[in-house]
């Protein structure tokens, strides 16, 4: 289990191997942004400030967007505890 920190809110929530980000805040009851949950529409997209990620399938984002940290929750895998921010 990884612990992903969400900021500027100061919520903190575990996320499990295997389990996206965007899951693992539903099911810790947190209201993260959403909408589609493949990726297409962008509601979960938020920074990743720290930690690693793996995708099954990778995320129709832009080198760009990927070098400054940009993520789809949606699906997003946690492979070490995160920092994100949704601000």
């Amino acid at each position: 289990m990884y612990q992903v920190r969400l900021l500027p809110h100061e919520m903190t929530f575990t996320a499990e191997h295997g389990q996206t980000v965007l899951e693992a805040a539903l099911n810790a009851g947190i209201a993260f942004p959403n909408r589609c949950q493949v990726g297409a529409c962008a509601m979960c997209m938020c920074r990743k400030l720290a930690g690693e990620i793996r995708y099954q399938l990778e995320p129709m984002l832009t080198e760009k967007e990927q070098a400054e940290g940009w993520i789809f929750a949606c699906q997003a895998m946690a492979e070490s505890d995160l920092v994100l921010d949704l601000d």
